[in-house]
């Protein structure tokens, strides 16, 4: 009997899906908040690529916008935390809309409620995918501008595509064995991410180069009027702002990874918040102050870089550089194992095609970590930080107004409701939620498109859109493949409970 002709399905594709399924898509828990702050605590240097670009907008008042936008973090973070208690096995933003957003036993072929929850992971994908490429961008500038000998026999580009070669290649054979090998070099790259930091941004206070008058003397541009262009740029600005300095979500992506979802993702998320809320308001103080609004405008890519040579001289800036270089390591790090989870749990759900939810036998989707670096030696190539930064920020922007909007579904929804909390926001927060899901959709969205179109770089915008939007094809290609392996299984179990299987 020829079984394809009489089911109409396609057996050899069906048991290559059963396969996929059953090799093992669980990530293990193997880690405490301790090891999931040391991987996302290097979400302060995400502030880098953008204090030149902030401070030529908004002059002194950049300082003000990252003060708001972690706080912004607090009020949108206080959800993700209850979300990720709520459904524990969840990996972050892309885990708690596809679990809300979905349809309980739904037995049709496509699950539009699923596109929902899917396009939103594939958002926050979008959203933590190009961090690689930007931060392999900063070393290669940096290394340009450091090393002579270097930028005599290569471009800055060159040391860019090399050093993205070389990190990504070396991360995937570090969080090989499992995520906990990359808290262990967490560990240490946090220290060096810290160590320059603080000293860059604490020294000039100590040998008087810091001057409060270049701070209190330029608060805004003196054309600046609040009509509504500056209301708009100013919610680009925010969009942009926020996907450094609310960033601090990622620690919750390590749900199903926590030994203890329940009590390590609030000590996780919530320290790491606080480091953050010192952290983007000192730095970008301490530039300001040292360097004048002038001064930024001379450096706009590397601004630490004068600061330091200001503070600590050639040889001590030299080496503080180099560590920050060692720690870029870190946030590229954070970046990777996000963006490689949300690829996988995309997989697990359904709404990408399930060979990227395959793991190795250490619970790691390396698959997913091959493309995620690939794709990134890619976006190398567009060569300014802040245009794939503006690119990826419409990802964030979508990524969260939606995943705020699962909160509010998950409040209200009678079948999400009864769920067992052990982490919850105070009363109320669902309005709350609701406000900040609106402030980044529509208003943020709107902004940052706006913002790309006065700075002249609609290429920003239609890398973003285009990114996005293929992701509407692998759905349709994901649910098809899931409704072909569900009508497989069906059938062996019809074929098996009559005795007629040869």
């Amino acid at each position: 009997m020829d079984s394809n002709k009489e089911t109409g399905v396609d057996w050899h594709h069906a048991e290559q899906c059963a396969k996929v399924v059953c090799e093992s898509s669980e990530l293990e828990r193997t880690i405490d908040w301790k090891q999931g702050l040391a991987i996302a605590v290097g979400v302060p240097l995400l502030i880098l690529p953008s204090i030149g670009y902030f401070a030529g907008w908004l002059w002194s008042a950049a300082i003000i916008v990252w003060g708001l936008s972690v706080f912004q973090g607090f009020m949108q973070n206080l959800a993700y935390g209850e979300l990720a208690t709520t459904f524990p096995k969840a990996s972050g933003l892309p885990g708690f809309a596809q679990n809300v957003f979905k349809t309980p036993n739904y037995k049709g072929k496509y699950d539009k409620s699923k596109l929902i929850g899917g396009f939103s992971a594939w958002s926050y994908w979008f959203a933590w995918n190009p961090v690689l490429a930007i931060f392999a961008i900063l070393v290669g500038f940096y290394l340009h501008s450091l090393f002579p000998a270097l930028s005599a026999t290569f471009s800055q580009y060159q040391l860019s595509l090399a050093a993205g070669i070389v990190i990504f290649g070396a991360l995937i054979v570090i969080n090989y064995r499992g995520v906990s090998s990359g808290a262990v070099v967490g560990y240490i790259l946090a220290a060096l991410a810290f160590i320059p930091l603080i000293i860059i941004a604490v020294v000039p206070y100590i040998t008087g180069d810091f001057v409060l008058a270049n701070i209190t003397g330029t608060w805004l541009p003196t054309d600046w009027v609040w009509d509504l262009n500056s209301i708009l740029i100013l919610l680009g600005i925010f969009a942009m702002a926020q996907w450094s300095a609310c960033a601090w979500e990622t620690a919750a992506i390590y749900g199903p990874e926590y030994k203890n979802p329940g009590r390590d993702v609030p000590k996780a998320l919530f320290t790491c918040g606080a480091i953050c809320l010192l952290a983007f308001i000192i730095v970008q103080t301490t530039v300001t102050g040292v360097l004048g609004i002038d001064g930024i405008a001379n450096a706009p890519i590397d601004p630490m870089l004068p600061v330091a040579q200001i503070a600590l001289g050639d040889m001590g800036s030299t080496i503080a550089i180099v560590m920050l270089i060692a720690a870029m390591v870190l946030i590229i790090q954070t970046a990777y194992l996000g963006s490689a989870r949300a690829m996988h749990s995309m997989a697990v759900e359904g709404n990408l095609p399930r060979v990227f939810g395959k793991v190795n036998s250490h619970g790691t989707p390396v698959l997913a970590m091959v493309i995620i670096g690939v794709f990134n030696l890619a976006l190398i190539s567009m060569g300014t930080p802040t245009a794939i930064l503006a690119a990826s920020a419409i990802g964030y922007v979508c990524a969260n107004g939606i995943s705020l909007f699962a909160y509010v579904k998950a409040k209200a929804d009678p079948h999400l409701s009864g769920l067992d909390r052990p982490f919850q926001a105070p009363s109320g927060w669902k309005n709350v939620a609701l406000l900040f899901g609106l402030f980044n959709l529509p208003l943020c969205l709107i902004g940052v498109i706006y913002l790309n179109s006065v700075e002249g770089s609609w290429f920003s915008t239609g890398v973003g859109m285009i990114v996005l939007a293929l992701y509407i094809p692998m759905w349709y290609y994901s649910q098809h493949e899931t409704h072909v392996a569900r009508q497989a299984e069906v059938i062996q179990d019809e074929i098996k409970g009559s005795g007629t299987l040869q």
